[in-house]
């Protein structure tokens, strides 16, 4: 754990994909065409205590969702590139935008499009239940599963190995 917790203290930037990362990866459907996600209240939570600390998030999925809009801006996320089949192209343009190197950019995601992303960054994370050749390829899996938590275990290794999760959680005491 000491190799991870060094590499995520180098983490400025954080990429989710959304469905099986921060949802279950369950699309609910209506009989009108609106799709519906859920996504888990403590995992948001967490992506905004990784914000008040400095760190920016992103979100970089395949799919094209006005629920993904709404939820991003409610968690203060900036940076939503919906509707990205290939997602190396709103990488590359994410980290040039930013400044931010790969090398201080942690991914998180759940199956094979996420590899090219998660191939070149400095950490590369799988949720628990994510593709088998995802876990292979992931510098550190989460214990909990996409939309169970998973998000909140990634914001919080980060805050621990920058230092800040003891002071985060100890200001709700």
């Amino acid at each position: 754990m000491k190799d991870i917790l060094e590499k995520a203290a180098r983490i400025r930037l954080v990429i989710f994909d959304v469905d099986g990362v921060l949802t279950d990866g369950s699309l609910f459907v209506g009989d009108d065409g609106q799709e519906y996600k859920a996504f888990n209240s403590r995992d948001g939570h967490g992506i905004k205590m990784l914000i008040k600390h400095g760190v920016t998030v992103a979100i970089i999925t395949g799919r094209t969702s006005k629920v993904v809009e709404h939820r991003m801006e409610n968690l203060g996320i900036e940076h939503v590139y919906q509707g990205q089949l290939e997602k190396l192209p709103a990488f590359e343009k994410l980290t040039a935008d930013l400044g931010i190197s790969p090398g201080e950019t942690a991914y998180v995601g759940d199956d094979v499009v996420d590899l090219p992303v998660m191939r070149r960054v400095g950490m590369a994370i799988a949720v628990q239940d994510a593709h088998s050749l995802v876990r292979t390829h992931s510098h550190w899996q989460t214990p909990s599963n996409g939309g169970r938590g998973a998000a909140r275990d990634v914001c919080e290794m980060i805050m621990e190995a920058h230092g800040v999760l003891e002071q985060e959680l100890s200001s709700y005491l």
